[in-house]
């Protein structure tokens, strides 16, 4: 049994569907809800939840950023040249224009944030399997 599997059923904001619309950049299973849809506001607001060993390709933000609000579960974030940070409910992230990054659940948990996004993203390369398997908490 996977590690806080109550995220899967909307603790804070619904899980939402899945998400089909991204799911080329995704290895496993994610869901969306938005939570913002006034056009006047130039800035994406949505619980994203993963399912255990989800995780979206590396990515990077132009002329915008993204603010990740850990929720629920167990994840992971990462820019380019450091090193994966483990992240849990009440984890804040910030990242900045032009930065290269991942995110997503550890293998054995679910994992649930808000995403405020600003700009345009661009999709690059999936997260190595190798690599994301000998991720370790410890």
């Amino acid at each position: 049994m996977a590690k806080n599997e109550e995220v899967k059923n909307g603790v804070i904001f619904p899980i939402g569907e899945k998400n089909d619309a991204y799911a080329q950049y995704f290895i496993g299973q994610s869901y969306l809800q938005g939570l913002i849809s006034d056009p006047k506001i130039s800035v994406g607001v949505a619980n994203v939840t993963f399912e255990p060993g989800c995780r979206n390709n590396w990515h990077i933000h132009h002329d915008g950023f993204q603010l990740l609000l850990v929720t629920g579960g167990e994840g992971w974030y990462q820019e380019e040249g450091k090193a994966a940070q483990f992240l849990k409910a009440g984890d804040v992230i910030a990242t900045h224009d032009g930065m290269k990054h991942w995110h997503g659940a550890t293998k054995d948990s679910w994992f649930e944030h808000i995403a405020i996004t600003a700009g345009t993203p661009e999709w690059l390369e999936p997260v190595d399997d190798q690599w994301y398997e000998n991720l370790t908490t410890k």
